[in-house]
């Protein structure tokens, strides 16, 4: 089995955490996808003897998104713009609130190569159940992608240009973390 039973501590010094966004709208070829990272986090992740009692748990400060890179826009993102879009992740969508992720319920496969999640996650100060697939390698390396849809924690996609340029509602997390060997 990859992941060794016991507590380990994960963040970005053995990892990465990322929000993926999609630009639509007429407007849609001015703006960028975007591609965040989550500067401040940590999470632990604590596999028990008793798979039922393995539980994960991470935090996030939403003040540390910063714009890593803007994709297929006309042109380049500048300092200018990277300040524009973290001001209105700050003031517009996210506010101060704190993102928590709380699970309760692991499952590893039985190959030990895929770990299922089940909890609730905290956004933009609403709570909602979620579950997500986690790939393991034999190395240690947990990746996963998992889908979120804006809306459903009450955050309202960013609108810019009257409207005319919009943030899909339906983002992509991507975690990407090397488990300490022992």
């Amino acid at each position: 089995m990859p992941i060794e039973t016991g507590s380990h501590q994960l963040g970005p010094d053995n990892g990465s955490l990322e929000v993926r966004t999609l630009r639509e709208g007429m407007a849609s070829k001015v703006g960028h996808d975007l591609i965040i990272e989550v500067r401040a986090w940590e999470g632990t992740l604590a596999i028990a003897e008793d798979p039922a009692q393995s539980t994960l748990a991470l935090s996030a400060d939403p003040r540390s998104l910063h714009v890593r890179e803007g994709l297929h826009g006309l042109k380049p993102l500048s300092d200018k713009d990277r300040a524009e879009i973290r001001k209105n992740i700050d003031e517009k969508v996210l506010g101060a609130h704190s993102i928590t992720l709380r699970s309760g319920h692991l499952e590893l496969a039985g190959d030990g190569n895929r770990l299922s999640v089940h909890g609730n996650l905290t956004m933009a100060g609403n709570t909602r159940p979620i579950s997500a697939q986690l790939d393991v390698d034999p190395g240690g390396r947990v990746t996963g992608t998992i889908p979120l849809t804006q809306s459903e924690w009450g955050i309202k996609p960013y609108r810019g240009l009257m409207g005319a340029l919009k943030v899909r509602d339906s983002i992509e997390v991507a975690l990407d973390v090397r488990l300490p060997s022992r």
